[in-house]
């Protein structure tokens, strides 16, 4: 599996949620063997807004909660979609800049990742790029699964 591609997770607190494989390994690493993927992904989705809603409502349900976490390969099931450099609004602002295993070791540093991302990840829910043809990709990542 790629950095950037789509997955669902199968098991544990975020079931049915989707996130997106920041880094991959294939191989593990020494503390695991077994083959695993740091991914970041929506935690609660935004909900559905309307023209009739006021720009209150509007910013409140239009909030997405994020999270990082390292998944094992068994427990991810992967989709077609990619996102790869879709979360780049400015410079540096790309995930796998932003998230990083040793800030998720500390439990101060963990919080202002979750921050970042659930930044990152608003601001290219709010502006949404209707030119480009990984538009469907993105709009997968922020609906809510329906099953």
């Amino acid at each position: 599996m790629k950095a950037g591609r789509v997955v669902i997770l199968l098991a544990g607190r975020r079931a049915g949620k989707k996130a997106v494989i920041v880094k991959h390994f294939d191989e593990g690493k020494k503390g695991k063997s077994f083959p695993h993927a740091l991914v970041a992904g929506v935690e609660r989705n935004p909900k559905k807004v309307t023209k009739r809603m006021s720009d209150k409502k509007v910013n409140r349900r239009s909030k997405v909660n994020a999270f990082v976490k390292i998944v094992n390969y068994n427990h991810i099931l992967p989709t077609r979609f990619t996102v790869t450099g879709e979360f780049a609004g400015k410079e540096g602002s790309e995930l796998k800049n932003i998230v990083t295993e040793e800030k998720l070791s500390n439990k101060e540093t963990r919080l202002a990742l979750k921050k970042q991302v659930r930044q990152v990840f608003t601001e290219r829910y709010l502006t949404p790029d209707s030119s480009k043809e990984k538009q469907p990709a993105v709009d997968f990542f922020f609906k809510k699964l329906r099953f």
